[in-house]
């Protein structure tokens, strides 16, 4: 009985380490031209949210340097057009002495990605030389005494045709053994994840939305495991498991390198881009996720996730595309998924500084400024915990009751709390830097 006992305890503690030792982290895509720098990112990222990782899709030294000593881990890329060279592992020491060895360990690297979807590019000689790189970047961090950093490579779900159910999940035929067959064996030695992205918005039909949104549903039936699927997440992650224990690598981690829904798109071509289903999708994933119950099969396993995307981007060709971000530029929230801290994990409810502690700098809203993008900048403020009670109905500061007056009072007050950097006061355009103190505005006498 005492050996039962034992026995029980130590696999609970094997449960909860495992069902707690994954993260939720967040993809940081670049593709826009109104993006805040990347120490005001690091900056909201440690004070205003719960993510504790961020992937990028290359290895930019300003953002390597910016993530210094916050706690907040890093998933970092070389582009597929690297991949050949650093098959060399010469080249491969270099890169990691330019890349990796001046931010290493104050910058925490989980991962380095080699290429991005390489088997979905089709490029034969890209694909043959991927795993080649991946080792010789492993064999020059071991020779750089790295250990902590683990080598992968993401893969979109066009690795498998497509899943008729879970179980029946195989790689594509001419790659399976030549290709994802070494690639998993490198995983398998290395202890590093294979890592998908699983876009159950890619693979859906208009009747399946809800099973696509972790919406309430009749669930999909795997008639060859008897196993009951009530959303589309676990659905393909079971796809892919099944395909690696078909070459015998079901051991081998398994790491969600992107996964998202876009909360906008074109109503006549992407009318499944909605701000609702957004909301469901990432909303219900994170619960998901933390509840670590894991698939049907693999149940109490969990992955190490990172959503798309940090923020919206401008530049992306599709509507859809360009309106896959948990934030907008000026860190306002286009919608909260559960990532966002509660005012006393951000510090509390914070006051605006008074005009003879604002250090001669102050921040209010631009001439040209919209009512409608202020209301939105003043909601945003004080949705984070900063006191907004003065600007309140009773308040020393409610007037003059303009949104213009209210929304500069919040603007200077995150501009201050956040250390008077130019970037806290940028609110997508609308905030400004001023050296005259707005107290001696008659509409701004509260600042």
């Amino acid at each position: 009985m005492t050996n039962q006992i034992h026995f029980l305890l130590i696999f609970s503690l094997l449960l909860f380490s495992t069902a707690t030792s994954s993260f939720i982290g967040v993809n940081f895509g670049r593709v826009a031209d109104n993006l805040p720098p990347p120490s005001s990112v690091a900056n909201f990222l440690t004070s205003q949210t719960t993510l504790t990782s961020v992937k990028l899709f290359d290895c930019d030294p300003q953002i390597l340097q910016a993530f210094a000593n916050t706690n907040i881990s890093l998933t970092v890329n070389i582009p597929n057009a690297n991949i050949i060279p650093l098959t060399d592992p010469s080249a491969a020491q270099s890169w990691v002495s330019s890349n990796i060895l001046p931010y290493h360990p104050q910058t925490i690297i989980r991962y380095i990605a080699v290429g991005n979807e390489v088997h979905f590019s089709g490029d034969k000689t890209l694909i043959a030389n991927t795993v080649k790189a991946m080792e010789s970047i492993h064999q020059a961090l071991l020779t750089s005494k790295i250990t902590d950093i683990k080598v992968t490579t993401p893969h979109s779900l066009a690795i498998l045709p497509p899943l008729m159910s879970p179980s029946s999940g195989h790689f594509q035929k001419g790659y399976d053994h030549v290709f994802f067959g070494p690639l998993l064996e490198f995983h398998r030695k290395t202890k590093s994840p294979f890592m998908v992205n699983p876009y159950p918005y890619f693979g859906f039909n208009a009747s399946m939305i809800e099973f696509a949104i972790f919406k309430k549903n009749d669930g999909v039936l795997d008639k060859a495991t008897g196993l009951k699927y009530y959303n589309m997440f676990d659905y393909l992650m079971d796809g892919v498991y099944s395909a690696m224990k078909r070459l015998g690598y079901d051991d081998v981690d398994i790491a969600v390198g992107e996964t998202g829904w876009p909360s906008a798109g074109d109503p006549a071509t992407e009318p499944a881009a909605t701000l609702d289903n957004a909301v469901s999708y990432n909303g219900n994933l994170v619960k998901h996720l933390k509840s670590g119950k894991g698939t049907p099969l693999m149940p109490n396993r969990t992955f190490d996730t990172y959503i798309f995307a940090l923020f919206n981007e401008n530049l992306k060709e599709s509507v859809s595309e360009r309106n896959y971000g948990l934030f907008r530029p000026d860190f306002s929230p286009v919608y909260d998924v559960g990532v966002l801290k509660s005012p006393s994990q951000a510090g509390g409810p914070t006051t605006a500084p008074s005009p003879t502690e604002s250090g001669g700098k102050w921040c209010v809203a631009k001439p040209d400024a919209t009512d409608d993008k202020l209301q939105g900048n003043l909601d945003y403020v004080c949705s984070l915990g900063i006191d907004c009670k003065p600007i309140q109905d009773g308040g020393p500061c409610f007037d003059p009751n303009t949104v213009r007056s209210h929304a500069s009072y919040a603007m200077n007050a995150y501009y201050h709390i956040n250390g008077q950097q130019d970037s806290d006061c940028f609110f997508d355009g609308t905030g400004v830097v001023t050296s005259s103190d707005p107290s001696m505005i008659s509409t701004l006498t509260c600042i």
